[in-house]
């Protein structure tokens, strides 16, 4: 399965908006646990090693 790099996501202002939000009041620590969580729960959404690894070499890139 090859990774969408293209914009894909839905009324992405919004989202963005609901994410700030999950972390206004937050402490640096309770923002990052709540990220990771996230990114677990996205991980195992998709359930493909492959299109996982592909994600993580594009976000190593920068």
């Amino acid at each position: 399965m090859k990774l969408i790099t293209t914009p894909n996501l839905d009324r992405h202002d919004a989202f963005y908006a609901e994410l700030l939000e999950a972390h206004r009041g937050l402490s640096e620590a309770e923002s990052q646990a709540l990220n990771a969580r996230l990114i677990l729960i996205l991980a195992n959404h998709v359930g493909d090693l492959d299109t996982l690894r592909e994600a993580l070499a594009l976000a190593s890139e920068g």
